[in-house]
């Protein structure tokens, strides 16, 4: 079976590509023992107005692909 986080590069491999067009992207920074991952915005995304909206499409794409995640941070 696949680690939580392997699922959750899965997941986000699947948006990179969406993240890509616009210059950025996403990495994992931790998940905690309660289950929240941190995510850290690179290139574009760190300044992009729209991250909030963003974030909340990662949020509920890497939930539903792993239940495990009970909430997403981005910075």
């Amino acid at each position: 079976m696949n680690s939580v986080l392997d699922r959750v590069e899965q997941a986000l491999d699947g948006l990179r590509p969406y993240l890509a067009t616009d210059g950025g992207n996403v990495r994992v920074a931790e998940i905690t023992p309660e289950g929240v991952l941190k995510l850290e915005w690179e290139g574009a995304c760190g300044a992009c107005p729209m991250s909030p909206m963003t974030r909340a499409g990662l949020e509920d794409t890497v939930r539903r692909a792993v239940p495990e995640i009970t909430a997403v941070e981005a910075k």
